[in-house]
């Protein structure tokens, strides 16, 4: 049997994190999270996901900011970073290109969460 695949979320809202964790644990992911900004390069550096969830309107230091600091380490060790926000789409979109990440996820949009997390890291299902 294969290891789980992995996701770290990182977002500053605890009922984005609840929820976005439970809907990816149903599909038997193992899910990380990491509450804000700060600290958030360590949590990537010491789970070493399969993918990251980067959410970008946190107070301090804002997902589009942070990801200059992980990108070095996550594309070191080719891990995909997808920003997760609750901005529009247009927004998002504008933003995954500037700061090259490998795309983006509306926040609130169950079926794209699981769809492009299961595109990102290839989950295998039926195998139990």
């Amino acid at each position: 049997m294969q290891d789980k695949k992995k996701v770290l979320i990182i977002d500053d809202e605890e009922m984005h994190l609840y929820t976005a964790k439970k809907l990816l644990e149903s599909a038997h992911i193992e899910v990380l999270t990491h509450r804000g900004s700060f600290g958030a390069t360590n949590s990537v550096k010491n789970s070493l996901p399969d993918l990251v969830l980067l959410d970008i309107n946190m107070p301090a230091l804002s997902g589009d900011n942070l990801v200059a600091l992980i990108k070095p380490f996550c594309m070191e060790m080719q891990i995909p970073i997808l920003f997760y926000s609750s901005n529009d789409e247009g927004n998002l979109q504008g933003l995954a290109e500037t700061h090259g990440v490998q795309g983006y996820i509306c926040k609130g949009d169950i079926a794209a969460l699981r769809n492009t997390v299961d595109e990102h890291i290839k989950v295998e299902t039926g195998n139990c």
